[in-house]
């Protein structure tokens, strides 16, 4: 989330001829299909001495889900009236201070909803840590629902259904710690005068 509100802030504030094109390359970057990049990912993961890392395989999940937090939180900020900033800059703001006390505080609700989905994104990708980790300790719990199911098809139902509620209780408690965030919405309609 630092990285994609630091990078979000340039993208939603300053005119650029480049913009429109990086923009555009972001919202291709988020179409990419996971499996469509997994190939080039893994031989360079041989290559540097990364597979089984789990540093190597948060790096890339990281990575892989930057373009489309930037372009999220880019939309939200969009929101948020430059006049504000203008206000801050005159009173001898820098522009990081600005964005720390003056952007990000009014836009928390979006904030609350890039982070999540987020996570929720990273907590449920199963291909690339099936791929990129070989070792089953290492194996984090999306992977290790697999592992539930034997080779000729049984199911260990009970176990199942245990550890899946367990799974899902991160995203849950993320949910119910940012959720009441979601509902505030844009508190910004006495800040500046028409």
């Amino acid at each position: 989330m630092v990285c994609s509100a630091l990078a979000a802030y340039p993208l939603s504030r300053y005119r650029s001829r480049f913009k429109r094109p990086f923009l555009l390359t972001i919202i291709f970057a988020t179409g990419l299909p996971i499996t469509a990049v997994m190939i080039p990912v893994y031989a360079l993961f041989v290559q540097v001495n990364l597979i089984d890392s789990m540093p190597g395989a948060i790096l890339f999940l990281a990575a892989s889900s930057l373009p489309h937090a930037m372009f999220l939180t880019k939309t939200f900020m969009d929101g948020v009236p430059i006049e504000l900033e203008e206000s801050a800059w005159t009173e001898g703001a820098t522009m990081l201070r600005t964005l720390w006390s003056i952007v990000l505080p009014l836009m928390r609700p979006g904030i609350a909803v890039v982070t999540i989905f987020t996570f929720v994104t990273m907590w449920g990708n199963f291909f690339v840590p099936f791929m990129l980790l070989l070792s089953p300790e290492k194996l984090p719990a999306a992977v290790s629902l697999y592992t539930f199911s034997s080779q000729y098809g049984q199911i260990a139902y009970g176990q199942l259904a245990a550890f899946s509620i367990v799974y899902s209780l991160p995203v849950v408690a993320l949910y119910l710690a940012l959720g009441r965030r979601l509902g505030s919405g844009f508190a910004i309609t006495g800040g500046i005068k028409g």
